[in-house]
């Protein structure tokens, strides 16, 4: 097996636990899923900091999960930032790493 395999089986065993457990959180607990979906954001940033350490793109989901999971739960005073501000910088941060990208080729 190949090392990409390993690590896409990884990252979808990841995405399957964190699911899993999002659910029983959202059945059993006052942590519903409006609250807990930026998980996702940093499950899928470590299936790809697992793949490629130096990937830009990793490390921008994990850091707008945490942002989003913290604003989410903690610090509802910044609810426009993080409903209006954070999601239009990711599109700004994506277009940008989408045009660098495709110059190179």
């Amino acid at each position: 097996m190949q090392a990409k395999e390993k690590t896409r089986i990884l990252t979808g065993g990841l995405i399957l636990i964190t699911v899993g457990a999002l659910i029983l959180l959202n059945q059993h607990t006052d942590y519903g899923f409006s609250r807990t979906w930026p998980v996702f954001l940093i499950v899928i940033s470590v299936g790809t900091l697992i793949q490629r350490y130096q990937d830009i793109g990793g490390w921008l989901i994990g850091i707008a999960g945490v942002v989003f999971l913290v604003m989410k739960n903690w610090f509802t005073a910044y609810e426009k930032f993080a409903y209006y501000g954070l999601p239009l910088l990711l599109i700004v941060l994506g277009v940008f790493m989408f045009f660098k990208k495709t110059k190179k080729y």
